[in-house]
């Protein structure tokens, strides 16, 4: 028996497999290079016994084209998820087409609800809003980010978890979560996760540790890229619902406020100079942004309106070129869908569109906030 022997390693194709992701045109290849050392490494783990199979938003013959590199197994998943593909029998095994209207994107997810209680989808609060309940974060995750390659527009709020009353006590999903990470950084994971109301149930192993917490799902939530960060990326966890228990008690969300736009326009490197000094930015110079928009989080509790369109002003003595030049940004950090999903609060939405994600205010008018707060609403 070989080491790899009933083994599926499944990888996506562009800025996975390549360092790059482009086509080109006239004949020529169809990938950007793909590093010699990863071509080793797939070539090594299938003569071991294990099989290789790639998930990729490209068409099948395209991917087809791989076979010239790498041994590929024949079934792959294709056309942003629309297809199982077979190679050699050039025909997809599993297909379906999605429709352009949101409501038909709905029915076929919720045709999988019916069957297999992965997704529930009911009628909200308006006739353009939607109630959907998923397994958790990626499963979430992957329904977004399949509608936005779709071409869809639309709005989410905080994920929320589903409670049960159990013999008249409140009751929340409760994750078993598994980690292997090296023994140096188990300190931090047991710590994050403790914040999190997670429980350690085991920990064995010397220079990489095994530790299985029971946690609540909605700890879980944005912590994927935290663990990946406190590991130095040589973390692997993994985690499936338990089940239920009574509730722990809440959980630090955010300890922070958020910076937001104070007008519509564009983001100039003079405005972003003096905001950067309350917090950490979201955004570059340049950006197109509305009134209500966050552009950043600030690093007190509170929100604070700030001006990050406003330009210097010219003067006989001076011009705007020059003041803008001679100014620099410490840093940005434009956040992952994840880590949007984790960000945003109760008052707040995630914009999603093909090309970006915009963390907004239900209300954009500050004046409208500032009379809501006054009066207790949110």
């Amino acid at each position: 028996m070989k080491r790899y022997d009933g083994i599926l390693l499944c990888s996506d194709f562009d800025l996975t497999l390549t360092s790059d992701t482009y086509k080109y045109r006239d004949g020529d290849d169809f990938f950007a290079p793909i590093p010699k050392n990863n071509i080793a490494a797939v070539n090594e783990f299938v003569a071991r016994g294990g099989t290789f199979a790639v998930v990729s938003g490209r068409n099948p013959d395209e991917i087809a084209l791989l076979r010239d590199v790498m041994p590929i197994a024949d079934l792959c998943v294709c056309s942003n998820g629309t297809a199982v593909y077979s190679i050699s029998g050039k025909r997809p095994v599993v297909s379906f087409t999605m429709g352009r209207e949101c409501e038909k994107v709905i029915e076929y997810f919720s045709g999988f609800a019916d069957e297999y209680s992965y997704l529930r989808v009911t009628d909200g609060d308006t006739p353009d809003c939607f109630d959907v309940c998923g397994r958790g974060e990626l499963h979430l995750s992957i329904l977004i980010e399949t509608m936005r390659r779709q071409g869809y527009e639309f709005q989410v709020s905080k994920p929320e978890v589903i409670y049960k009353e159990i013999d008249g006590v409140k009751c929340e999903p409760i994750e078993r979560m598994v980690a292997d990470v090296p023994q140096a950084y188990a300190g931090a994971v047991i710590e994050k996760i403790g914040r999190r109301r997670g429980v350690l149930e085991k920990m064995e192993g010397s220079d990489r540790v095994r530790l299985e917490f029971l946690v609540p799902s909605r700890g879980l939530f944005g912590y994927r890229s935290e663990f990946m960060t406190d590991t130095r990326g040589e973390g692997i966890m993994s985690a499936v619902f338990e089940k239920y228990e009574p509730f722990r008690g809440d959980i630090p969300h955010r300890s922070v406020g958020a910076l937001i736009v104070y007008e519509t326009g564009e983001t100039t490197q003079y405005g972003l100079f003096y905001t950067q000094e309350r917090g950490t930015l979201f955004v570059g110079s340049q950006v197109p942004v509305y009134a209500g928009m966050i552009c950043g989080a600030n690093s007190r509790p509170g929100d604070i309106v700030c001006n990050v369109c406003r330009k210097k002003h010219v003067t006989n003595t001076r011009n705007a070129a020059s003041a803008e030049d001679s100014l620099r940004l410490v840093s940005v950090h434009p956040l992952t869908l994840e880590e949007c999903l984790e960000f945003i609060d109760d008052d707040e939405l995630l914009e999603i569109t093909p090309k970006s994600l915009r963390m907004r205010k239900r209300q954009l008018s500050h004046e409208q906030r500032a009379k809501n707060a006054a009066r207790g609403i949110k």
